[in-house]
Protein backbone atom coordinates (compact mmCIF):
# COMPACT_ATOMS: atom_id res chain seq x y z
CA UNK A 1 0.00 0.00 0.00
CA UNK A 2 0.93 3.59 -0.73
CA UNK A 3 2.53 5.30 2.55
CA UNK A 4 0.06 8.58 2.11
CA UNK A 5 -2.57 7.75 4.47
CA UNK A 6 -0.14 6.61 7.58
CA UNK A 7 2.32 9.98 6.74
CA UNK A 8 2.73 12.57 8.43
CA UNK A 9 1.64 15.73 6.83
CA UNK A 10 3.71 17.10 4.30
CA UNK A 11 3.16 20.54 2.02
CA UNK A 12 4.10 18.64 -1.23
CA UNK A 13 1.38 16.00 -0.62
CA UNK A 14 -0.92 18.72 0.66
CA UNK A 15 -0.58 20.48 -2.96
CA UNK A 16 -0.96 16.94 -4.65
CA UNK A 17 -4.43 16.84 -3.15
CA UNK A 18 -4.92 20.24 -4.48
CA UNK A 19 -5.14 19.47 -7.97
CA UNK A 20 -8.63 18.71 -8.56
CA UNK A 21 -9.70 22.40 -7.29
CA UNK A 22 -6.85 23.72 -9.35
CA UNK A 23 -8.10 22.23 -12.58
CA UNK A 24 -11.20 23.30 -11.56
CA UNK A 25 -10.54 26.75 -10.93
CA UNK A 26 -7.94 27.07 -14.85
CA UNK A 27 -11.05 25.86 -16.12
CA UNK A 28 -13.55 28.47 -14.58
CA UNK A 29 -11.00 31.68 -14.76
CA UNK A 30 -8.43 30.59 -17.64
CA UNK A 31 -11.09 29.70 -20.28
CA UNK A 32 -11.80 33.55 -20.96
CA UNK A 33 -7.89 34.46 -20.75
CA UNK A 34 -7.30 31.56 -23.24
CA UNK A 35 -9.77 32.65 -25.33
CA UNK A 36 -8.86 36.31 -25.59
CA UNK A 37 -5.32 35.56 -25.97
CA UNK A 38 -6.36 32.79 -28.56
CA UNK A 39 -8.24 35.00 -30.41
CA UNK A 40 -5.79 38.26 -30.51
CA UNK A 41 -3.32 35.54 -31.78
CA UNK A 42 -4.93 33.98 -34.72
CA UNK A 43 -5.76 37.87 -36.04
CA UNK A 44 -1.67 38.56 -35.53
CA UNK A 45 -0.88 34.77 -36.95
CA UNK A 46 2.42 33.08 -36.82
CA UNK A 47 3.79 30.51 -38.55
CA UNK A 48 5.73 28.49 -36.06
CA UNK A 49 6.41 28.22 -32.14
CA UNK A 50 9.41 28.80 -30.15
CA UNK A 51 8.83 27.09 -26.24
CA UNK A 52 11.11 28.55 -23.14
CA UNK A 53 10.92 27.61 -20.07
CA UNK A 54 12.93 25.38 -17.31
CA UNK A 55 12.69 22.23 -14.74
CA UNK A 56 9.34 21.07 -14.50
CA UNK A 57 7.94 24.25 -16.80
CA UNK A 58 9.97 22.35 -19.68
CA UNK A 59 8.28 19.03 -19.12
CA UNK A 60 4.74 20.85 -19.77
CA UNK A 61 6.64 22.73 -23.11
CA UNK A 62 7.09 19.60 -24.26
CA UNK A 63 3.36 18.64 -24.24
CA UNK A 64 2.63 22.33 -25.33
CA UNK A 65 4.85 21.07 -28.74
CA UNK A 66 2.73 17.74 -29.02
CA UNK A 67 -0.64 19.76 -29.07
CA UNK A 68 0.74 22.62 -31.34
CA UNK A 69 2.27 20.01 -33.98
CA UNK A 70 -0.74 17.74 -33.83
CA UNK A 71 -3.57 19.66 -33.11
CA UNK A 72 -2.37 22.95 -34.96
CA UNK A 73 -0.10 21.69 -37.66
CA UNK A 74 2.17 24.48 -36.47
CA UNK A 75 5.89 23.76 -36.30
CA UNK A 76 6.77 24.19 -32.62
CA UNK A 77 10.86 24.24 -30.94
CA UNK A 78 12.18 23.83 -27.10
CA UNK A 79 14.14 26.83 -26.99
CA UNK A 80 18.05 27.18 -25.90
CA UNK A 81 18.42 29.55 -23.51
CA UNK A 82 21.67 29.94 -23.55
CA UNK A 83 21.25 31.10 -26.79
CA UNK A 84 20.46 34.36 -25.59
CA UNK A 85 22.12 34.39 -22.18
CA UNK A 86 25.06 33.08 -23.09
CA UNK A 87 26.12 33.10 -26.72
CA UNK A 88 23.88 36.53 -27.17
CA UNK A 89 23.00 35.09 -30.41
CA UNK A 90 20.36 37.19 -32.74
CA UNK A 91 17.74 35.42 -34.80
CA UNK A 92 14.99 36.18 -37.30
CA UNK A 93 11.94 35.86 -35.17
CA UNK A 94 9.12 37.42 -37.10
CA UNK A 95 5.82 35.77 -37.05
CA UNK A 96 7.21 33.84 -34.34
CA UNK A 97 5.54 32.98 -31.20
CA UNK A 98 7.64 32.89 -28.33
CA UNK A 99 5.79 30.99 -25.01
CA UNK A 100 7.59 31.33 -21.63
CA UNK A 101 6.55 29.20 -19.12
CA UNK A 102 7.39 29.63 -15.34
CA UNK A 103 5.83 29.19 -12.18
CA UNK A 104 7.48 32.18 -10.27
CA UNK A 105 7.71 34.01 -13.21
CA UNK A 106 11.01 34.64 -12.19
CA UNK A 107 13.32 32.34 -14.18
CA UNK A 108 16.19 34.84 -15.41
CA UNK A 109 17.08 32.96 -18.18
CA UNK A 110 13.36 32.56 -19.34
CA UNK A 111 12.32 36.12 -18.69
CA UNK A 112 15.28 36.99 -20.62
CA UNK A 113 14.26 34.63 -23.48
CA UNK A 114 10.93 36.42 -23.96
CA UNK A 115 12.16 39.91 -23.95
CA UNK A 116 14.68 39.32 -26.14
CA UNK A 117 12.61 37.47 -28.51
CA UNK A 118 9.87 40.33 -28.52
CA UNK A 119 13.05 42.87 -29.21
CA UNK A 120 13.91 40.62 -32.46
CA UNK A 121 9.87 40.76 -33.13
CA UNK A 122 7.97 37.52 -32.28
CA UNK A 123 4.41 38.03 -30.66
CA UNK A 124 5.36 36.61 -26.99
CA UNK A 125 3.35 35.30 -24.20
CA UNK A 126 3.52 33.94 -21.06
CA UNK A 127 2.37 31.82 -18.45
CA UNK A 128 3.31 31.73 -15.06
CA UNK A 129 1.56 31.46 -11.58
CA UNK A 130 2.25 35.37 -10.64
CA UNK A 131 0.17 38.15 -12.03
CA UNK A 132 2.72 40.61 -11.70
CA UNK A 133 5.33 38.65 -12.36
CA UNK A 134 8.23 40.17 -14.15
CA UNK A 135 7.42 37.67 -17.24
CA UNK A 136 3.97 38.67 -17.59
CA UNK A 137 4.91 42.09 -17.84
CA UNK A 138 7.75 41.56 -20.74
CA UNK A 139 5.52 39.51 -23.01
CA UNK A 140 2.53 40.75 -25.20
CA UNK A 141 0.24 38.34 -23.77
CA UNK A 142 0.12 36.62 -20.43
CA UNK A 143 -1.90 33.12 -18.94
CA UNK A 144 -2.44 33.03 -15.40
CA UNK A 145 -1.96 30.05 -14.06
CA UNK A 146 -4.92 30.60 -11.01
CA UNK A 147 -2.93 27.52 -8.85
CA UNK A 148 -3.02 29.51 -5.82
CA UNK A 149 0.36 29.69 -4.03
CA UNK A 150 2.83 26.44 -4.04
CA UNK A 151 4.84 26.56 -1.07
CA UNK A 152 6.29 22.90 -2.24
CA UNK A 153 9.98 23.42 -3.03
CA UNK A 154 8.92 20.15 -5.60
CA UNK A 155 6.39 21.44 -8.01
CA UNK A 156 2.93 19.39 -8.51
CA UNK A 157 -0.52 21.76 -8.81
CA UNK A 158 1.60 24.14 -10.65
CA UNK A 159 2.37 21.62 -13.16
CA UNK A 160 -0.88 20.10 -14.23
CA UNK A 161 -1.97 23.55 -14.54
CA UNK A 162 0.68 24.63 -17.02
CA UNK A 163 -0.87 20.97 -19.09
CA UNK A 164 -4.26 22.01 -18.90
CA UNK A 165 -3.74 26.00 -19.40
CA UNK A 166 -1.67 25.14 -22.53
CA UNK A 167 -4.22 23.17 -23.40
CA UNK A 168 -7.02 25.34 -23.28
CA UNK A 169 -4.70 28.00 -25.27
CA UNK A 170 -4.64 25.56 -28.34
CA UNK A 171 -8.38 24.67 -27.76
CA UNK A 172 -8.87 28.91 -28.44
CA UNK A 173 -5.83 28.69 -31.25
CA UNK A 174 -8.19 26.17 -32.96
CA UNK A 175 -11.26 28.08 -32.47
CA UNK A 176 -13.04 26.03 -30.40
CA UNK A 177 -15.97 28.22 -28.29
CA UNK A 178 -16.04 26.15 -25.18
CA UNK A 179 -13.11 23.58 -23.78
CA UNK A 180 -14.26 19.84 -24.88
CA UNK A 181 -16.62 17.85 -22.03
CA UNK A 182 -13.06 15.70 -21.87
CA UNK A 183 -11.24 18.71 -20.35
CA UNK A 184 -14.08 19.90 -17.97
CA UNK A 185 -14.52 16.29 -16.64
CA UNK A 186 -10.85 16.46 -15.36
CA UNK A 187 -11.04 18.04 -11.78
CA UNK A 188 -13.70 15.35 -11.32
CA UNK A 189 -11.87 12.39 -12.37
CA UNK A 190 -8.73 13.75 -11.00
CA UNK A 191 -10.48 13.92 -7.65
CA UNK A 192 -11.79 9.91 -8.23
CA UNK A 193 -7.79 9.04 -8.96
CA UNK A 194 -6.71 10.71 -5.54
CA UNK A 195 -9.07 8.37 -3.85
CA UNK A 196 -6.97 5.55 -5.23
CA UNK A 197 -3.45 4.22 -4.10
CA UNK A 198 -0.30 2.67 -4.81
CA UNK A 199 0.52 -0.56 -4.24
CA UNK A 200 4.32 -2.18 -3.44
CA UNK A 201 6.02 0.71 -2.89
CA UNK A 202 7.97 -0.26 0.04
CA UNK A 203 10.19 -2.85 -2.01
CA UNK A 204 11.62 0.17 -3.66
CA UNK A 205 13.16 2.01 -0.12
CA UNK A 206 16.40 0.94 -1.31
CA UNK A 207 16.40 1.86 -5.02
CA UNK A 208 19.09 4.37 -5.68
CA UNK A 209 18.65 4.25 -9.50
CA UNK A 210 15.53 3.94 -11.83
CA UNK A 211 14.75 4.14 -15.62
CA UNK A 212 11.48 6.22 -16.31
CA UNK A 213 9.50 5.69 -19.72
CA UNK A 214 6.49 6.41 -22.16
CA UNK A 215 5.67 7.52 -25.12
CA UNK A 216 4.28 10.77 -27.39
CA UNK A 217 1.76 12.74 -25.44
CA UNK A 218 3.40 10.82 -21.67
CA UNK A 219 6.78 11.10 -22.66
CA UNK A 220 6.62 14.51 -20.92
CA UNK A 221 4.97 12.59 -18.00
CA UNK A 222 8.35 10.27 -17.79
CA UNK A 223 10.21 13.33 -17.44
CA UNK A 224 8.72 15.08 -14.95
CA UNK A 225 8.28 11.73 -13.10
CA UNK A 226 12.01 11.25 -13.17
CA UNK A 227 12.43 15.00 -11.91
CA UNK A 228 10.27 14.87 -9.44
CA UNK A 229 12.38 10.98 -7.68
CA UNK A 230 15.29 12.95 -8.34
CA UNK A 231 14.36 15.84 -6.28
CA UNK A 232 12.45 14.26 -3.64
CA UNK A 233 14.28 10.69 -2.97
CA UNK A 234 17.51 11.64 -4.50
CA UNK A 235 16.95 8.49 -7.00
CA UNK A 236 19.29 8.47 -10.37
CA UNK A 237 15.72 8.16 -12.57
CA UNK A 238 16.74 8.85 -16.74
CA UNK A 239 13.28 9.13 -18.51
CA UNK A 240 13.70 8.01 -21.80
CA UNK A 241 10.99 7.56 -24.97
CA UNK A 242 9.85 4.06 -25.53
CA UNK A 243 11.67 4.33 -29.06
CA UNK A 244 14.42 5.42 -27.45
CA UNK A 245 15.29 2.56 -24.89
CA UNK A 246 14.15 0.02 -27.20
CA UNK A 247 17.70 0.82 -28.68
CA UNK A 248 20.81 0.82 -27.07
CA UNK A 249 19.73 1.75 -23.49
CA UNK A 250 17.83 -1.49 -23.17
CA UNK A 251 21.61 -2.97 -22.81
CA UNK A 252 21.62 -1.58 -18.99
CA UNK A 253 17.96 -3.64 -17.99
CA UNK A 254 18.89 -6.72 -16.30
CA UNK A 255 16.94 -8.78 -14.04
CA UNK A 256 15.94 -7.04 -11.04
CA UNK A 257 16.18 -3.39 -12.66
CA UNK A 258 13.81 -0.92 -11.79
CA UNK A 259 11.37 0.81 -14.45
CA UNK A 260 8.91 2.92 -13.74
CA UNK A 261 6.42 2.65 -17.29
CA UNK A 262 3.69 5.09 -17.74
CA UNK A 263 1.22 3.04 -20.17
CA UNK A 264 -1.39 5.61 -21.33
CA UNK A 265 -4.73 5.55 -23.74
CA UNK A 266 -4.41 5.98 -27.12
CA UNK A 267 -2.07 5.25 -29.84
CA UNK A 268 0.90 5.04 -27.73
CA UNK A 269 -0.67 2.49 -25.67
CA UNK A 270 0.47 -0.44 -27.76
CA UNK A 271 3.93 0.18 -28.10
CA UNK A 272 4.12 0.48 -24.43
CA UNK A 273 2.53 -2.59 -23.46
CA UNK A 274 4.96 -4.43 -26.11
CA UNK A 275 7.67 -2.57 -24.22
CA UNK A 276 6.13 -4.06 -20.56
CA UNK A 277 6.17 -7.23 -22.27
CA UNK A 278 9.70 -7.22 -23.25
CA UNK A 279 10.70 -5.58 -20.04
CA UNK A 280 9.22 -8.45 -18.21
CA UNK A 281 10.84 -10.72 -20.42
CA UNK A 282 14.13 -9.21 -19.35
CA UNK A 283 13.60 -9.46 -15.72
CA UNK A 284 12.90 -6.04 -14.93
CA UNK A 285 11.38 -4.88 -11.91
CA UNK A 286 8.29 -3.23 -13.33
CA UNK A 287 6.62 0.01 -11.86
CA UNK A 288 3.59 0.52 -14.27
CA UNK A 289 0.70 3.48 -14.10
CA UNK A 290 -2.45 2.25 -16.52
CA UNK A 291 -5.83 1.74 -16.48
CA UNK A 292 -5.31 -1.54 -18.30
CA UNK A 293 -5.78 -4.09 -15.81
CA UNK A 294 -4.53 -7.07 -17.61
CA UNK A 295 -0.78 -4.77 -18.15
CA UNK A 296 -0.76 -4.05 -14.66
CA UNK A 297 -0.54 -7.67 -13.92
CA UNK A 298 3.51 -7.61 -15.02
CA UNK A 299 4.28 -5.16 -12.39
CA UNK A 300 5.64 -5.97 -8.89
CA UNK A 301 4.39 -2.51 -7.91
CA UNK A 302 1.26 -0.32 -9.66
CA UNK A 303 -1.07 2.07 -9.93
CA UNK A 304 -4.63 1.59 -11.64
CA UNK A 305 -5.63 4.76 -12.63
CA UNK A 306 -9.54 4.28 -12.25
CA UNK A 307 -10.68 6.84 -14.65
CA UNK A 308 -10.14 6.99 -19.12
CA UNK A 309 -9.63 10.37 -20.41
CA UNK A 310 -8.70 11.48 -24.29
CA UNK A 311 -5.04 10.41 -24.62
CA UNK A 312 -4.20 14.67 -25.28
CA UNK A 313 -5.42 15.41 -21.83
CA UNK A 314 -4.04 12.12 -20.29
CA UNK A 315 -0.77 13.79 -19.44
CA UNK A 316 -2.62 15.59 -17.00
CA UNK A 317 -4.32 12.62 -14.89
CA UNK A 318 -1.06 10.33 -15.18
CA UNK A 319 1.07 12.97 -13.45
CA UNK A 320 -0.26 12.58 -10.55
CA UNK A 321 0.35 8.85 -9.77
CA UNK A 322 4.53 9.62 -9.88
CA UNK A 323 4.00 12.81 -8.01
CA UNK A 324 2.51 10.32 -5.42
CA UNK A 325 5.05 7.78 -5.44
CA UNK A 326 8.44 10.42 -5.59
CA UNK A 327 6.71 11.45 -2.67
CA UNK A 328 5.89 8.26 -0.62
CA UNK A 329 9.63 6.92 -1.85
CA UNK A 330 10.83 10.09 -0.19
CA UNK A 331 8.92 9.36 3.27
CA UNK A 332 9.46 5.71 2.97
CA UNK A 333 13.50 7.10 2.74
CA UNK A 334 13.13 8.74 5.56
CA UNK A 335 13.83 11.78 3.77
CA UNK A 336 11.47 15.21 3.83
CA UNK A 337 10.19 15.92 0.11
CA UNK A 338 8.84 19.63 1.15
CA UNK A 339 13.12 20.39 2.11
CA UNK A 340 15.41 19.04 -1.25
CA UNK A 341 18.63 19.21 -0.43
CA UNK A 342 20.40 21.97 -2.44
CA UNK A 343 17.10 23.10 -4.25
CA UNK A 344 15.22 26.55 -4.03
CA UNK A 345 12.00 27.43 -5.17
CA UNK A 346 12.72 29.80 -7.88
CA UNK A 347 16.27 29.12 -9.95
CA UNK A 348 18.39 32.43 -10.36
CA UNK A 349 21.20 30.40 -13.07
CA UNK A 350 21.68 32.99 -16.24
Amino acid sequence: MSVEKNAPATRMLAEIHEQPEVLARVLESGWGEARAAGRALRERGFRSVMLAARGTSDNAALYAKYLFETVLGVPTALASPSTFTLYEASMKLDDVLVVGISQSGESMDVLETVRRSRDLGALTLSVTNDEDSPMSAAADHHLHLHAGEEKSVAATKTYTAELLLLYLLVEALRGAETPAAEARDLPEKARTLLGSAWEGTARYRYADHVVVTSRGYNLPTAQEAALKLMETSYVVAQPFSEADLRHGPMAMVTRDFPVLAIVPPGKAESTMTGLVETLHERGAELVIVTDNEKTLERSAAGFHVPVSCAEELSPVLYAIPPQIFAHDLSVLKGLDPDSPRGLNKVTESW
